[in-house]
């Protein structure tokens, strides 16, 4: 006997299977399974895939929109200003209560794993003690990675370094820095060397806003691949945003990603945040505010979408779901081939569980029981519908429920439900 057994479902590859759950492992999958269980899902016609991940987010900014004041330009500039003001009054409690609000839309969403970047500038540090409290109370359901993140720059600020430094030591577990915010290239370019080598002596993963700018000189990817070959960190390091190699030089670019997949370094563009927060200096053309996703994926680099914000300084909407960012990326990126929209779907689940280093992760004997029960057929279909989420397993718990998006129709001839579900040739 199982706890719990989801029949029929519909996976990812199209394949339609039973899948046994024991406490929080998934114990058999298989075409049909001969068992009882003390609960069941019916998941007969609908997709039941591994949760979705975020492999990019700010928690301890979400849901402060409108504090201290609401960003009036739109940049990103004036929402890192006011994320400086907001930083020095926030605290501990605030910052926990609005991100245990948020946890709770991202469970509901079936986003179980989550990594946040935290600001490290301030030698208060409330902000990595929040986090560090975050991750200890959400640890049941929501797999939570935390960031080191010298908002500032890691030498703009005379304790910039020393704070980095005192984050992981409370236990933060990833390096991160933000080169192109430094006074200079130069100084941005020595920041990444410097991280890279704390990175590689502490045995961590690296998670680098790198190049964020419309500046198309802006090219500190360079230096971190570089970096990433030097200390064999290889799979272990991400430049996430990357957008100024939206305005290269191609025959650069022609070089440039041939390093990147040779130091085996992912990205992760945020396309919700930087397709409102690039270009704003632009007349027209205005660019698109992301980088170069299907060149990349093209070169064998592993390429995640991010969620970024949600409602805070720099971003006034968010809802916590992946499957908009997705949606948003597809658009943004082009990607409108049949093969291409799936793949839209992989890389809000496999691509950033990938890239995150996220373990015991998908749909297989042995793994990890969580996963999620989507009102659609195919990955393609939830990305266009972003539908409801029927059932959403966390560890072996059914931690949310939501009903069908069916809608009721009073039109002569018609018929009485409206189901927005509708099978690709």
């Amino acid at each position: 006997m199982f706890d719990l057994l989801i029949k029929g479902g519909t996976l990812p590859d199209g394949s339609v299977a039973d899948i046994g759950i024991t406490g929080d492992t998934i114990a058999e999958i298989a075409p049909a399974l001969e068992a009882t269980a003390k609960e069941t899902i019916d998941a007969t016609g609908d997709l039941v895939s591994p949760p979705f991940v975020d492999p990019h987010f700010h928690m301890d900014a979400t849901l402060s929109y409108g504090q201290p004041r609401v960003n009036a330009s739109g940049t990103l500039l004036e929402g890192i200003n006011l994320w400086g003001e907001l930083r020095e009054e926030a605290s501990v409690e605030d910052m926990v209560e609005r991100a245990l609000t948020y946890c709770d839309w991202a469970a509901s969403m079936g986003l179980l794993a989550i990594r946040t970047h935290v600001d490290t500038t301030p030698d208060h540090l409330r902000g990595v003690t929040a986090m560090l409290e975050l991750r200890e109370a959400v640890k049941g359901y929501i797999d939570l990675q935390l960031v080191a993140f010298p908002q500032d720059g890691l030498y703009r600020t005379e304790t910039g370094r020393a704070n980095l430094l005192r984050a992981l030591d409370m236990g933060v577990d990833v390096v991160g820095g933000i080169p192109h915010f430094e006074r200079t290239m130069q100084e941005g370019a020595d920041s990444l060397v410097d991280l890279c080598r704390i990175a590689a002596e502490r045995g961590l993963m690296v998670d680098i806003h790198c190049d964020e700018t419309d500046d198309p000189l802006s090219r500190h990817i360079e230096t971190l691949a570089r970096e990433t070959l030097r200390h064999g960190l290889g799979g272990r390091v991400a430049g996430s945003h990357l957008t100024s190699m939206h305005s290269m030089d191609n025959y650069y670019v022609s070089k440039l990603l041939p390093l990147i997949a040779e130091a085996d370094v992912s990205a992760i563009p945020n396309p919700l945040i930087n397709i409102v927060l690039q270009g704003r200096h632009d007349s027209f053309p205005k660019r698109r505010g992301l980088t170069r996703v299907k060149e990349m994926q093209a070169h064998g680099i592993a390429v995640g979408w991010g969620q970024d914000c949600v409602l805070d300084p720099w971003y006034s909407l968010g809802t916590g779901d992946m499957l908009d960012v997705a949606f948003m990326g597809l658009h943004v990126a082009q990607m409108t081939h049949p093969e291409e929209m799936a793949r839209c779907f992989t890389m809000v689940t496999e691509t950033n569980a990938q890239i995150i280093g996220l373990e015991g992760y998908g749909l297989k004997k042995g793994a990890k029981a969580s996963l999620v029960v989507l009102d659609a057929a195919t990955p393609t279909e939830a990305v266009r519908l972003r539908p409801a989420r029927l059932a959403v397993v966390a560890k072996g718990k059914i931690i949310s429920r939501s009903a069908r998006g069916d809608a009721t129709l009073s039109l002569p001839g018609r018929p009485g439900q409206v189901r927005r579900r509708h099978a690709l040739p």
